[in-house]
């Protein structure tokens, strides 16, 4: 489209606009009819550790949000010279998981408990034991029974459980609906019935009913909801909350909000069967969408849906690019230090580039980036650290490897048993994320790291905005009995393959050394851990 055939679209309100609340980002993305971006808009923001906690607050999560959208808007204006007034659908997208508790007058109960915390073990044992089920420990289930066993007080107040993408969208509109895939990172789901596994509600209401609460499950949950279905509309309270200059007029429909995973699988066009994706940020998971079920259960692996409502099997890790980013952060200092003028972009391209450089398994080296617990391995805490004994070759492009090496290691554990265990197939595995950012470097270490060629579009790094603008689009263009996967296919990525690269039978066999220095070396985290000095 050319600049005045956006102008208008944008005036027109043909236009649809996704907003998707990272670990370390919020951004927003406007696309036109093409489903192509036409502008976009952010906002930095970081979780804080505060009694044991890893919290946003509410204003946070709000601030966020306005500063976000007014940052789009400048984008707009100063592109296209004209206010953004309204927009065709829109989509909210977030962090999966967590617990997000209010009382009947809208009130957080407890500081919102994220992804981040592992801090729900004996609850997540004890529910995949009652189901059959495993049910991970960042599962806005297990972060409710187990402050149940805590006897907490606020859990009799509960009158709605919200994840972060549900709190906003229900601020917008008014309206206690979740996407199905979101909704899977809360509670088991059936994907037959697109809803919670009915006998497993009945199973946690007889389980809690001696408690007296004066509620049961359904009451307190997100309704389930699958893409294109409409979830409400904004209201005026919800237009006001969005943008205070007041400029955005209410009206416009909003699509199921999805978690970061929902959105990463749509925006990587990972939503048929045998496809799969990984997002790698300050998480890293890899979600395969499956043709049969598993065996069994594992507790490597999480259950999970599309936003269409097909499962899916996730190998999630809660550590990536965290203590990457700080390391980088630590030459960018230096460089400040020697008076040599160098942007992040350019720190972040030379060194993962110099990582490729490296030996096939790192020289030696050993590095765990658990920034916080990680549950892929046992770890309730973690300790960011870099091992290494006197014969390891201690050369920056090893240095480099090795820390995106581990990046991805506690993944690749969920990841053996998908394909060595189950045998599950894919035909296609995408990359996105800010570990792809550097052409070819996360992109190769990833294909290595799995043994199968991985592909990163070039929209991969629009992230989960732009996929949950996409959700959107899907739910105001979508013809009649169009699926989910039939629209990416043919509206959104026709003509766009992408860059797939093969993994290298050197690198392969250099990942494995590591992964095996990198399991036997978990003692020496227990003890970083477990020694008491932090």
């Amino acid at each position: 489209m050319s600049l005045q055939e956006t102008k208008q679209a944008i005036l027109d309100g043909r236009t649809a606009l996704g907003i998707e609340f990272g670990s370390t980002r919020i951004k927003a993305v406007l696309v036109d009819e093409t489903n192509a971006p036409i502008a976009s808009g952010g906002h930095d923001w970081e979780n804080r550790l505060e009694n044991g906690i890893w919290t946003y607050s509410l204003s946070d999560i709000r601030d966020g949000l306005q500063d976000c959208y007014q940052d789009l808007c400048r984008d707009i204006r100063e592109k296209y010279d004209v206010d953004l007034t309204t927009c065709g659908a829109i989509g909210i997208s977030a962090m999966m998981h967590g617990y997000m508790p209010f009382n009947k007058d809208g009130e957080l109960l407890v500081p919102f408990r994220t992804w981040r915390n592992n801090i729900t073990g004996e609850a997540s044992e004890k529910l995949s034991a009652l189901f059959e089920y495993n049910i991970p420990q960042r599962w806005s289930i297990a972060h409710l029974y187990q402050a149940i066993l805590n006897k907490e007080p606020h859990v009799k107040d509960i009158d709605y459980i919200a994840t972060l993408e549900a709190y906003v969208h229900w601020q917008l509109t008014g309206k206690r609906v979740l996407g199905i895939g979101d909704c899977a990172g809360m509670f088991p789901i059936d994907s037959t019935r697109m809803d919670y596994v009915q006998e497993m509600v009945d199973k946690f209401d007889e389980l809690v009913k001696p408690y007296g609460f004066p509620w049961k499950f359904r009451d307190i949950m997100p309704e389930v909801k699958v893409a294109g279905e409409e979830c409400g509309v904004l209201t005026e309270e919800g237009a006001k909350l969005l943008d205070v200059s007041g400029k955005l007029k209410p009206g416009i429909p909003l699509c199921p909000p999805e978690g970061d995973a929902g959105t990463g699988m749509v925006a990587t066009n990972s939503v048929a069967v045998r496809t799969g994706n990984v997002s790698a940020g300050t998480s890293v998971f890899a979600t395969i969408v499956l043709e049969k079920a598993l065996s069994k259960a594992y507790p490597e692996l999480d259950m999970v849906a599309t936003p269409a409502g097909d499962p899916a099997a996730m190998a999630h890790s809660n550590n990536c690019t965290t203590d990457l980013n700080s390391w980088v952060g630590l030459f960018k200092e230096f460089c400040d230090a020697m008076g040599i003028e160098a942007d992040m972009g350019t720190l972040y391209g030379t060194l993962y580039r110099k990582a490729l450089e490296g030996e096939a398994d790192g020289g030696g080296l050993l590095s765990y980036c658990y920034h916080s617990g990680e549950h892929m391995t046992g770890f309730t805490e973690g300790r960011p650290m870099l091992v290494r004994s006197p014969e390891s070759h201690f050369t920056l492009a090893n240095f480099m490897r090795t820390n995106l090496y581990t990046c991805l290691g506690a993944m690749r554990v969920g990841l053996n048993i998908l394909f060595e265990k189950e045998h599950v197939k894919v035909d296609r595995l995408l990359g996105h994320g800010g570990l792809f950012k550097t052409k070819g470097v996360g992109q190769q270490i990833l294909a290595d790291a799995v043994n199968a060629p991985v592909s990163v579009m070039e929209t991969a790094g629009e992230g989960g905005a732009w996929g949950a603008a996409v959700l959107a689009s899907y739910l105001i263009h979508k013809e009649e009995g169009e699926t989910l996967a039939a629209f990416l296919d043919s509206k959104v990525f026709v003509g766009n393959e992408g860059t797939t690269l093969d993994p290298d039978p050197e690198g392969v066999a250099g990942f494995n050394t590591f992964m095996e220095r990198y399991i036997k070396g978990l003692p020496i985290e227990r003890a970083a851990v477990d020694c008491g000095i932090w």
